[in-house]
């Protein structure tokens, strides 16, 4: 791991349409990996729609390291199952705020980036980075790998700005 950069904060929000691991329903819980920090929601019974609402804090790095996701069913007899896996690279995130810091803007809702579903995250739609509330924030829904269906929402502040400096060469 490299110079720390500062500390992001990752609103896990809600899921839509995770699959069915039990009879009838699911009931998930979502696993944070970011390097060898990790975190754990809580598990929400019976529901393929649940909502979490929970936010975790991480010290984020140089390089810019990749967030990943792993969804599982809790059962209580049997190892839990698998509903799917995501990731997405905090790189976009690291740089919207460089450039904020360059340029200065402070004008609130400010629109710093978009990121757009490609191979260095499994993003559902378009993401954007906004300056919001004196943080860097972005919005996205991660599509599930290797399952059927399901979508998890995520929020991602980076609020320690006063670590984040242009790179250096």
């Amino acid at each position: 791991m490299g110079d720390k950069l500062g500390q992001i904060k990752v609103t896990v929000i809600k899921g839509r349409r995770l699959v069915i691991r039990d009879f009838k329903t699911s009931d998930p819980y979502v696993i944070l990996k970011l390097g060898n920090q990790t975190a754990k929601t809580k598990v929400i019974n019976s529901c393929l729609n649940p909502v979490w609402n929970e936010e975790f804090c991480f010290t984020i790095s140089e390089p810019a390291e990749v967030l990943k996701l792993e969804v599982f069913d809790k059962d209580h007899f049997k190892a839990d199952d698998e509903m799917g896996t995501a990731h997405l690279s905090l790189q976009p995130l690291v740089a919207a705020a460089r450039l904020r810091t360059i340029l200065g803007v402070a004008s609130e809702g400010t629109t710093l980036r978009k990121v757009i579903p490609n191979k260095d995250n499994c993003l559902a739609i378009d993401s954007s980075i906004s300056w919001v509330n004196g943080e860097v924030v972005q919005d996205v829904w991660l599509r599930l790998c290797d399952v059927e269906s399901g979508d998890i929402e995520l929020k991602i502040k980076l609020s320690d700005l006063s670590c984040i400096a242009p790179a250096s060469t």
